[in-house]
């Protein structure tokens, strides 16, 4: 197989002869096995070879790679696997694949297709969907005599908060009621758009452009996350990430959690200690309603590729319904089609995919569109300010008042 840097002039004319597609994507755990079948069974079907090309990078350092390849007009790799917050930050470096996909686009969920489309060009195909979740314990609901999840921020804290006190008076000391990704990074900008948007406190950035970080009903949803900390969220939950908040669930030692979809197929498992004993629901609501932030990951055509016409192929039968369906049932990955919810065989491997795709419809983007190649700067300064905020250090409205500033400073 020929990386990156490993590539010589004689081994792509060889790979010419052979046709032969690169894509990069992650293909650890059991992503990674499907991959690998996809691709046997995609040469036995066109005679094409699909190399797949992956390394143990975190979504921060996989960015940087791509920038760093594309920046030098690599022809090394035809498609990329890209989250859901970098079609306006690299769309000059992919094919518009509007033209390719055609009236099949309406078959993916609108939100993830509008995400992908910078200056009327679809930046990238939808691979698989993703949201942020609540997940609660149902044999504790029971316990307690609750009949429903909570459905907004204030039924979440007053079932949280006595969840917490009847575990912890039955023993269970590091029992807490509710936990979330405060760590400063990008799982808190997640969280921050959820209660600012849910609560009436906007998007941070608009879709126009405008900053609306620093508004009345933002200060309060910071506020009132500000004080879950030590209350019904534990004090560490400023340094907690999405895994190391799945694994405290998990063990048993939460009510409530905010997650994504990973966590259900992982915690579903036979080994695990709740596997029989949660559910997902909406993110709370506030005055605005419900909203979950969009998630997911997406297939672009690098505009360097010797083939660009074959790695569109590519990514239109990866990204098709059979295809989806496997992945759903093999490997959790949720679907960006929504028929694909719809059929027996997803309904049975994920038994709450109805509820899963009726979140999917009602999502909201991170501010990446409006802030283009910026948004990594903007969302750092999001999740460092916040941070410091929900640990104390700065008090919410100082904070907010000096992200407005930062932000607009940024996007000038």
């Amino acid at each position: 197989m020929c990386y990156f840097a490993g590539c010589t002039d004689t081994a792509r004319k060889s790979d010419n002869a052979r046709r032969v597609l690169r894509i990069h994507l992650d293909v650890i755990g059991n992503g990674g096995r499907i991959a690998r079948e996809f691709a046997a069974q995609y040469e036995r079907e066109t005679g094409i070879a699909v190399e797949l090309i992956s390394e143990r990078l975190n979504s921060s350092e996989r960015l940087t790679q791509y920038q760093q390849y594309l920046g030098a007009r690599s022809a090394d790799v035809d498609l990329y696997e890209i989250d859901v917050i970098w079609p306006a930050m690299l769309a000059d470096y992919f094919v518009d694949v509007g033209p390719a996909l055609g009236k099949e686009a309406a078959e993916f969920f609108p939100p993830i297709i509008r995400n992908n489309t910078i200056g009327g060009h679809l930046t990238a195909i939808p691979f698989h969907a993703d949201a942020g979740f609540l997940y609660y314990r149902t044999d504790l609901l029971e316990k307690y005599g609750f009949e429903k999840p909570p459905q907004t921020w204030d039924e979440l804290e007053g079932m949280a908060g006595k969840i917490q006190e009847g575990e912890r008076a039955a023993g269970n000391a590091n029992f807490t009621g509710y936990l979330w990704q405060g760590k400063a990074r990008e799982g808190l900008t997640c969280n921050v758009l959820e209660w600012f948007a849910s609560q009436g406190g906007g998007r941070i950035v608009e879709t126009d452009g405008r900053v609306t970080i620093n508004n009345p009903r933002a200060l309060s949803a910071l506020d009132r996350a500000r004080k879950w900390v030590g209350g019904i969220s534990p004090p560490n939950v400023t340094d907690l990430d999405e895994d190391e908040t799945r694994k405290i669930f998990e063990q048993g030692n939460a009510a409530f959690m905010r997650n994504w979809s990973y966590a259900y197929s992982v915690m579903r498992a036979e080994n695990s200690p709740v596997a029989t004993k949660f559910k997902i629901t909406q993110i709370p609501a506030g005055d605005s309603g419900h909203f979950s932030t969009l998630g997911g990951w997406q297939l672009a055509v690098s505009r360097y590729s010797r083939q660009p016409e074959e790695a569109i192929k590519l990514a239109k039968w990866l990204t098709a319904a059979p295809r989806q369906e496997i992945r759903a049932i093999q490997g959790s990955f949720l679907p960006s089609r929504p028929a694909v919810y719809e059929t027996s065989a997803t309904a049975a491997a994920i038994p709450q995919i109805a509820e899963m795709k009726e979140i999917l419809v009602n999502t909201v983007p991170r501010p990446s569109g409006p802030t283009t190649e910026r948004y990594s700067e903007v969302s750092t300064l999001i999740f460092t300010r916040i941070n410091k905020v929900l640990r104390g250090e700065l008090e919410p409205g100082p904070a907010l008042e000096a992200l407005d500033s930062e932000i607009k400073r940024t996007l000038q």
